[in-house]
């Protein structure tokens, strides 16, 4: 049986920067136009990290009963290494999801109640990754749904339960905060891309190859750079100090660049989590303090 600290690694702690990042950005757009509103920010916190774990449990199950994970080279997963059955490790993500469901209904309740309809689209999403009999996350499609969910929908719908408006802000945000998420994905897929392939399990990086593949996780982050001066165009030029994520980011692009493999790319999801949150907090707080 699979110890609290075991469970806690299947979890996958070192991601959950990506689930705190678009909250911490939706909120600052929203506190520059005047209408933060705590309570709801901490729900849409609630319902981001209660997602991205169920995300994570629910990989770690489907990976693990499909064999996907016998030969991996990252971090221990609950299923693949046998610490956990695949049936106790499936109810965690249902319980994450419904802890993202229960926060999501109050949003939605003190908002507008089509918001129901893309929560429940979000935990679709999430257990589709790499659930059911033709998951999107073996087709290549794994980046897009990410740039979506934890980009678009993660930080304009947090936005929006605020301010109740559409802002251009929190959308140039989103884009920023997506590119980094995705890149996040793009190193991990990177890492994996010879035991993927021997799986079947055919992920943009496989698709791409290995070249491509590096050139891609570095266009992403100079995605995420013309995001932090898009919004500093719609807000305050302040928002410039958003830059200072590529202090983070630019080690994890050169050793991608360089043709770092395996485990030597497996630092560079870390760092690239990191240069996510950084880009957050930067851009947040002058909008937070000028609002």
């Amino acid at each position: 049986m699979a110890t609290p600290a075991q469970w806690l690694a299947g979890a996958r702690p070192r991601t959950l920067p990506a689930a705190l990042a678009p909250v911490l950005a939706g909120t600052g757009v929203a506190a520059y136009v005047d209408s933060a509103v705590s309570w709801k920010a901490a729900l849409a916190l609630l319902v981001s990290v209660a997602l991205q774990v169920g995300v994570n449990y629910a990989n770690d199950y489907s990976d693990g009963i499909r064999g996907t994970d016998e030969d991996r080279v990252g971090p221990m997963r609950l299923v693949g290494s046998g610490a956990a059955t695949p049936r106790s490790v499936k109810y965690a993500a249902f319980a994450a999801f419904g802890v993202a469901a229960v926060a999501g209904l109050v949003l939605a309740a003190a908002t507008a109640w089509w918001l129901v309809a893309v929560g429940a689209v979000s935990v679709v999403a999430a257990w589709f990754y790499t659930g059911g009999s033709k998951p999107y996350g073996y087709l290549g499609l794994g980046e897009v749904m990410v740039f979506v969910f934890f980009g678009l929908v993660a930080v304009i719908g947090t936005t929006y339960v605020q301010t109740l408006t559409w802002e251009w802000a929190a959308l140039y945000a989103a884009v920023g905060i997506g590119a980094l998420a995705c890149a996040i994905l793009v190193a991990n897929n990177l890492r994996d891309i010879p035991t993927d392939t021997l799986a079947g399990k055919h992920t943009l990086a496989v698709r791409l190859g290995e070249s491509r593949t590096r050139a891609f996780f570095a266009l992403l982050v100079l995605a995420a750079a013309a995001a932090v001066v898009a919004v500093a165009v719609a807000t305050t030029w302040w928002a410039l100090l958003g830059l200072g994520f590529l202090v983070v980011a630019g080690p994890a692009v050169r050793t991608v660049m360089s043709g770092a493999t395996g485990p030597g790319l497996i630092p560079v999801l870390e760092s690239t989590g990191k240069a996510e949150l950084v880009w957050s907090v930067l851009v947040a707080v002058p909008l937070l303090v000028l609002g």
